[in-house]
């Protein structure tokens, strides 16, 4: 589904049989490691393998020092689904989504009981496979793999409108009144989608399209209303890219040649930026400060840590740690790291869950 969807499934295939034992229940609730001035509550969600219907989130309670590595499950006594892939906080409560189990978890933020599981299938009863969900004042909107962006009454949790915008939407973000929503083409490998697609929020129609890179994901918007998104390329002849568009005028304003990312994170207005060479097994992680443009730092990892496959990241709102999470082989549990601002890491917990890719902090 993403640009190395390929990649891993032939890993799926070559290690799904001898993992079986890395996969292996941990146990429910376990002492935490650790974790120096760490307060509040961190959920971690990881999307498990595809369809294996392995989903899970986790909960770190760092003020009762304790980690439940498989939380819904433990409190809904049921599974999540197949292949989760974004997690938000809005209005108390969790939202997961769901991609192949093609739903949108809504969730009380504290008692993690479901509040109601969305179904997101058109009027032909077909999967619409949602990817991404952001909101606006009192709306949630998702994007999804079948071309559409769904929106989501906050209120009543249900779905009053759908709009089409372009080939496997893989990115949503709102800026300046406006949702934008990259087009990826994901699923047409290696025919990529090449635009961004500009939604009016109070009309719920389609504006226009901008032209952007290959392949392009996450989308993020800055203090300023500068919408940035990461195009990933298709892995051989065309690389990834980094680009920055301005909301008024709705135009790419800056490409950033040297800024080759495959994800990234905004926060406080300091981008964190990674890559992953599928080719030479290697990986960078940058910062950029959005309102100067500039790099801050080329590699922002300042002591020995290494990572053998980043997979997610997230910045905290308030002490400037930084999250890492990674894959390793895509096929047994991952881990978390947490740096501090400095880019040295400050603890690291294992085996966390399979593939885990998305953080919400509650401080």
């Amino acid at each position: 589904m993403k640009i190395y969807i390929t990649r891993i499934f032939l890993l799926i295939l070559m290690a799904v049989f001898s993992s079986c034992d890395d996969m292996k229940d941990m146990p429910t609730l376990i002492n935490l490691p650790e974790t120096p001035s760490e307060r509040g509550r961190l959920y971690l969600l990881s999307e498990g393998l595809f369809n294996m219907n392995n989903s899970t989130m986790g909960l770190i309670d760092f003020e009762k020092k304790t980690i439940q590595f498989d939380y819904f499950t433990t409190i809904n006594g049921r599974g999540l689904g197949d292949t989760a892939n974004d997690l938000k906080i809005y209005s108390n409560k969790l939202w997961v989504v769901v991609t192949v189990s093609s739903q949108v978890e809504v969730i009380d933020l504290n008692t993690g009981i479901t509040i109601r599981r969305i179904e997101f299938f058109d009027q032909n009863k077909k999967a619409r496979q949602p990817r991404f969900i952001t909101f606006y004042e009192n709306k949630a909107y998702v994007c999804s793999f079948d071309g559409t962006v769904t929106r989501i009454d906050i209120t009543t949790l249900a779905i009053d409108g759908v709009v089409q915008c372009g080939r496997n939407p893989d990115g949503i973000t709102v800026a300046n009144g406006k949702l934008y929503v990259s087009n990826s083409g994901g699923l047409d490998n290696p025919n990529y989608d090449n635009t961004v697609s500009v939604i009016d929020l109070t009309t719920f129609t389609e504006l226009k399209k901008i032209t952007v890179g290959l392949n392009p994901f996450k989308l993020e918007t800055d203090s300023q209303g500068d919408v940035y998104v990461v195009s990933r390329g298709n892995n051989a002849d065309i690389k990834a890219s980094w680009s920055r568009i301005n909301s008024v005028t709705d135009e790419v304003t800056q490409t950033f040649e040297n800024l080759a990312a495959i994800n990234f994170c905004i926060q406080n207005d300091t981008a964190y930026l990674y890559n992953f060479d599928f080719v030479k097994n290697s990986y960078w992680v940058k910062t950029f400060d959005c309102k100067t443009e500039g790099l801050i730092s080329d590699n922002f990892i300042t002591d020995d840590t290494k990572i053998e496959r980043p997979f997610g990241i997230y910045a905290h709102p308030t002490n400037g740690n930084v999250y890492l999470t990674d894959a390793r082989s895509y096929t047994v549990k991952g881990d978390l790291l947490c740096f501090n601002r400095k880019g040295k890491l400050r603890y690291k917990i294992q085996n966390v869950g399979l593939n885990p890719n998305a953080i919400v902090i509650v401080p």
